[in-house]
């Protein structure tokens, strides 16, 4: 097929105009046309806060995702938008009297280093355990290696994506520091990684968003895995933003039909394909684009599976998961995933009590068919591991949450279910405390020895 696509013909829709990709950033954010019926003392907020969080929109979010008449509570609004509250007051107003008075880039750039230093920019042991190293004992750039199944890539071309969610644990890649930034652009350092790794069956190319690459960026990562010495690697996963915020990358981008050969000869290679796609409201899935976007993709043989964190401001209500779940599986989506946000970057605008959690979970549960009940969680990608909470209840006449592990680094944690104190005000794992008046959780001496050993991986 004729990689240049001017239009695309779908059954139903007719002919799709191919459209051209425009963002705004923070430094063209008083281009936003549907800003200026804004106050003046909201913009000049956003201004302050995307000055130390990571900033991008583009014209397709703008247009067809956000309900400008709802603004400032429409949800996407809230997920692409940067608001006053996402940074602590103090670190807000330090930052609002720098531009207030006209400091220079260079002195506002100082000061915002020095904000995002205190934002925990690398939550859950992300430098100091998950990075694998080789024989010699030197850091492999660009991976990490969390889970004995399952390597992550970050191609350094993918280091950015379409549009930024305001909550993304991941923000830390997008402002510029490369001492913060995670990627290589180096093929070998993955494949070799891989080659000795015969115990690895899933390999997962991260970001950023993978699919803001040209496809033939992304061929030259994914095609050397058709060889024999890459046949335990089964499933390639993919993740990304892009059916939510860039539809038009899977329809009408001039290399679009690339793309879909190229993860169609995967696939008849044997290999399972899946796009893990981040959603975070229905609305997301509601254009006529991101449908046809979600058929074409499917048509190659990939799987699409779905995860998302649930937030204060978006999606903090059962109704609006249930909806998110239902449409899902009528497009053929497997919901995979309910997060609880990180304890990461604007954390404490988004953050849910973890009790409050389960009962969104609990009830959207309640409310959607079996298909749909694929979705687990809520989960926290902690230090140790992904930790569910499979409830509350009463044991031996004390409150508790019910958790277990989805994964573990070690994988003997999975799925032995333990008991923390219930605490309604708790928002992550590390605020919770063992029950029945133990002193630690079973696998705390376990996970303490490895913290004692810089660059263990899994």
């Amino acid at each position: 097929m004729n990689s240049v696509l001017r239009f695309f013909r779908d059954p139903a829709l007719g002919s799709i105009e191919p459209r051209g990709f425009k963002v705004f950033t923070e430094r063209t954010l008083d281009g936003i046309e549907a800003l200026r019926e804004l106050p003046d003392e909201m913009r000049f907020e956003m201004q302050v806060v995307s000055s130390v969080l990571p900033f991008r929109v583009n014209q397709y979010v703008i247009d067809e995702l956000i309900d400008w008449s709802r603004v400032p509570d429409d949800p996407m609004f809230q997920l692409t938008f940067p608001q006053r509250g996402m940074l602590e007051t103090e670190a807000f107003e330090r930052m609002a009297e720098m531009h207030k008075r006209g400091a220079e880039r260079g002195e506002i750039a100082t000061l915002a280093r020095a904000l995002r230093a205190r934002l925990n920019p690398h939550p859950a042991g992300q430098m100091e355990l998950n990075r694998p190293r080789n024989s010699d004992g030197q850091v492999v750039d660009g991976l990490q290696h969390k889970y004995r199944e399952t390597v992550l890539f970050f191609p350094s071309q993918g280091q950015t994506c379409h549009s930024y969610c305001t909550f993304c644990f991941r923000w830390a890649q997008f402002v510029g520091d490369k001492a913060l930034r995670i990627a290589s652009s180096e093929t070998e350092h993955m494949l070799g990684y891989l080659r000795a790794h015969g115990d690895v069956s899933d390999l997962l190319l991260t970001g950023g968003d993978p699919m803001v690459m040209k496809t033939r960026n992304l061929a030259q990562y994914l095609e050397p895995l058709l060889g024999p010495e890459y046949d335990h690697v089964r499933t390639v996963r993919i993740g990304t933003k892009a059916l939510s915020f860039w539809p038009y990358r899977f329809v009408t981008d001039n290399d679009a039909d690339d793309l879909l050969r190229l993860l169609e000869r995967l696939v008849d290679a044997g290999k399972n394909v899946a796009v893990m796609a981040h959603y975070n409201h229905w609305r997301e899935l509601d254009t006529p684009i991101a449908k046809v976007a979600i058929r074409r993709l499917r048509e190659t043989g990939a799987t699409i599976r779905s995860q998302g964190p649930l937030l204060a401001q978006i999606n903090d209500r059962a109704d609006d998961w249930a909806r998110l779940w239902r449409d899902q599986v009528a497009l053929g989506i497997h919901p995979y995933y309910m997060f609880v946000e990180r304890d990461t970057g604007a954390r404490h605008y988004f953050e849910v009590p973890l009790a409050r959690a389960w009962e969104i979970y609990r009830d959207a549960m309640q409310s959607v068919s079996g298909l749909s009940r694929t979705a687990r969680g809520p989960s926290m990608s902690a230090g140790p591991g992904k930790v569910e909470i499979q409830g509350v209840t009463e044991v031996q006449g004390e409150k508790v949450f019910v958790l277990r592990f989805l994964q573990g680094r070690n994988p003997d944690w999975v799925q032995r279910p333990f008991f923390a104190r219930f605490d309604p005000q708790a928002t992550w794992f590390d605020q919770l405390k063992p029950a029945f008046g133990d002193d630690r959780f079973f696998f705390e001496n376990e996970y303490t020895a490895m913290l004692a050993r810089p660059g263990a991986a899994a």
